[in-house]
């Protein structure tokens, strides 16, 4: 009790993280633990796993194509689920219910950089239609992509609980869409006292920690 009333728990989310209501859980962990020091890095999948590799955070929560898992820790599935289409409230296409691959090629997209994960999972479900698109605005951070998208400079493929409150966009549907696990990860070694605490609230028991 001691050790995790001075410790300290660092961690990494993807702007995207869905499973976990993650501003509730940092705040009932507070409630909780008061004394622990606690901070928030926001990142790309890569670079959390390697910080977590390295021992610089404690825990974090990623976001992976299908078929692709972490490497280098431990982790637990989260969720799974499609990625929907995000387009502008006066979007022409923003009364579909549904729309294909195919429709959405023909856009202008917003999205990650290419070579990070949370890019990954669209630019291969495009690839295996035999599709090209657009991507003409890389950026990190997912509120300037939701003001983007707001501007119509472009629609973005994302995960539904992006949308949320914003009732400036609107989400369709994508009948073949890309689908995305998110995951949530920490080291192979032991964890702290705080890290330990903050995975057991999260997991609802004591977790895997070697």
């Amino acid at each position: 009790a001691a050790d995790l009333a001075r410790g300290r728990l660092a961690l990494g989310a993807i702007p995207t993280v869905a499973a976990v209501d993650l501003p509730r859980a940092l705040k009932d962990f507070h409630a909780r633990h008061p004394q622990v020091k606690v901070t928030l890095r926001v990142g790309a999948s890569e670079e959390l796993t390697e910080r977590v590799r390295q021992g610089d955070m404690d825990v974090a929560f990623l976001g992976l194509p299908l078929g692709m898992s972490p490497k280098g820790v431990r982790s637990r599935e989260l969720a799974r689920g499609e990625l929907v289409a995000v387009v502008p409230a006066g979007h022409r296409l923003a009364g579909e219910v549904a729309v294909d691959l195919r429709r959405l090629a023909q856009e202008v997209f917003v999205d990650f950089p290419e070579g990070t994960a949370g890019r990954a999972q669209s630019d291969e479900a495009f690839a295996a239609a035999g599709l090209t698109r657009e991507v003409a605005f890389e950026v990190t951070a997912a509120d300037f992509m939701a003001r983007l998208i707001r501007q119509g400079l472009g629609i973005a493929m994302l995960p539904a609980a992006f949308v949320g409150e914003r009732t400036e966009l609107r989400m369709l549907r994508v009948m073949d869409a890309p689908a995305r696990m998110e995951h949530l990860i920490w080291s192979l070694h032991r964890p702290s006292p705080a890290a330990a605490a903050f995975l057991a609230g999260l997991t609802g028991g004591r977790p895997d920690t070697g």
